[in-house]
């Protein structure tokens, strides 16, 4: 397909073409990544690839949703979760991604679960490109409450609650709706729903009223062990890891599984920190790049994505700084991912935020 009349045709079209690339913009490695990108599609395509940072990606959505399909100044975004889902339902994004790319050919379907996000199928209307799988990141032996735990590293709600008796104000989680905040709490809840299946269909009302309430009562006697009581929180994961760093908290968390093997090469810290994940598996999903159906450069955006997935873009994103997992065929590595967790579907994540808003967010 690299070779066909319709992509040369791509590539033609693609030349000079500026591509605003809105994505996350709150972690360095991510950010060096994609500098690097940005350097290797010039020289290559002749592409110019801007990252136009945002705290959140619903910043994005938000402007999409404004402009309803006509032209935009977003060419390509990092999506997934639920606001995937609402572009999909209000038709904002160009589809047909899967066939119209060469290199989605390598995406590594029969071994990581791509085809669906949050539940809900991607038909061609986003491409993964790396997959996040929810961790923590401790002082040595923290959460470690027996030897099979400190063997397997799994941990459990009742573990954090020990610790965290046992270390007051040594503990915390971001502050939802930041995801790594919100993920937390969905992997609670799988902990002590005992991985209920409704978690992973629609939410119904009838659902919420059954299970949100063992997250409730269990956040409850959490929060005022934890730091500042819980009457604060660290706005975001990278708040968090600093904090760690700073000695002032004993755990900080991650959807990269690598990041920990990262922060030790890095020297930010000690060789005795461990990786943990829940003992149900790490909450997984792939994150993914759409392009907007108002975009005014999709032929460049086609390019930026065919290159991501390039096998020297995944193996630089996997052993670079960032250490994201790759997503294709070819670098598969089964050692630098974690036993894997169902996601859930993406209408419990505006009904777990909102109410924690209701509950704990004043």
């Amino acid at each position: 397909m690299a070779n066909s009349p319709q992509w040369q045709k791509t590539l033609n079209e693609a030349k000079g073409e500026t591509v605003y690339f809105y994505a996350w913009g709150g972690s360095k490695p991510v950010n060096d990544y994609l500098r690097w990108a940005a350097r290797e599609v010039a020289s290559r395509y002749k592409v110019r690839l801007r990252h136009v940072k945002v705290a959140d990606i619903s910043e994005a959505v938000s402007r999409l949703k404004a402009e309803s399909g006509n032209k935009s100044a977003i060419d390509l975004l990092w999506i997934n979760g639920e606001n995937f889902s609402f572009l999909k339902q209000q038709e904002l994004l160009l589809g047909n991604l899967w066939t119209g790319i060469p290199n989605a050919a390598l995406l590594a379907t029969q071994a990581l679960s791509l085809e669906n996000d949050f539940g809900v199928p991607i038909d061609g209307f986003e491409v993964p490109w790396g997959v996040g799988q929810f961790n923590i990141i401790a002082t040595n032996g923290l959460l470690a409450t027996n030897s099979l735990e400190t063997q397997n590293r799994k941990i459990t709600p009742e573990s954090i609650l020990q610790a965290a008796k046992q270390l007051p104000g040594r503990l915390s989680y971001p502050r939802p709706p930041e995801f790594h905040g919100t993920t937390f709490l969905k992997q609670l809840l799988v902990a002590l729903s005992d991985s209920d299946a409704r978690l992973f269909a629609y939410a119904s009302p009838e659902a919420q009223a059954t299970l949100l309430p063992l997250l409730w009562d269990y956040l409850d006697q959490l929060h005022p062990l934890i730091w500042q009581q819980g009457r604060a929180f660290p706005s975001s994961n990278t708040e968090q890891l600093a904090l760690l760093q700073q000695k002032t908290l004993d755990l900080t968390v991650s959807f990269n599984p690598n990041q920990l093997i990262k922060e030790q090469k890095e020297q930010r810290l000690p060789l005795s920190a461990q990786r943990l994940y829940f003992s149900q598996g790490a909450i997984t999903n792939s994150h993914n790049l759409a392009i907007p159906k108002g975009a005014q450069s999709p032929a460049a955006a086609k390019v930026v994505i065919n290159f991501l997935l390039s096998e020297q873009a995944q193996q630089q994103k996997l052993q670079g700084s960032w250490g994201d997992p790759t997503v294709i065929t070819p670098l598969l590595d089964p050692a630098s991912t974690l036993p894997s967790q169902q996601e859930l579907h993406s209408s419990w994540q505006q009904v777990i935020e909102d109410q924690w808003q209701q509950k704990y967010g004043a």
